[in-house]
């Protein structure tokens, strides 16, 4: 069974591509719980009179408001290919890793829909899955995918 984690020794805070990110410095095994989302909890009708984007919503009543600084699993970034999740116990939010994650990687999960929408979209996502995309469209790149699209060339070429 892989060691406990201990964020103090084993994560770190650190900058990235998207501003600062929470970074491992062990190797994390595919499964293993790496961090709780820490913070008040605060009834979700009220969220919305807050400026703060570090709120993570339990359920229709309940939100946690990260915004401590003590609360480290804030910098984890949002990426469309994540390599950590998260999943809910009881009021508690807790990460996992979703593969088997290299020392000094940047941990990341996926926001959701509404997150992106409203937060992220109107400035462009900066997670390495949509800056590939943006490369690969800018630079007249298309990526084939099976053997009816390399038939089809070699037609269209005779």
């Amino acid at each position: 069974m892989p060691a406990k984690i201990s964020p103090s020794r084993d994560l770190r805070v650190g900058r990235s591509r998207t501003g600062l990110g929470l970074f491992t410095r062990v190797p994390i095994s595919k499964g293993q719980f790496i961090i709780r989302y820490r913070g008040r909890k605060i009834p979700t009708d009220i969220t919305d009179d807050l400026d703060n984007r570090y709120m993570f919503e339990i359920n229709s009543r309940w939100t946690i408001d990260g915004a401590n600084r003590r609360n480290i699993a804030r910098y984890i970034n949002h990426s469309h290919r994540p390599n950590s999740e998260v999943y809910i116990v009881g009021h508690d939010i807790k990460i996992r890793a979703v593969k088997n994650i290299k020392a000094d990687t940047e941990l990341t999960y996926n926001y959701g829909r509404n997150y992106v929408d409203v937060f992220i979209k109107p400035h462009g996502c900066k997670c390495q899955a949509c800056e590939t995309k943006r490369f690969t469209v800018r630079s007249g790149r298309v990526k084939t995918r099976g053997a009816k699209t390399r038939k089809a060339k070699k037609r269209s070429k005779r």
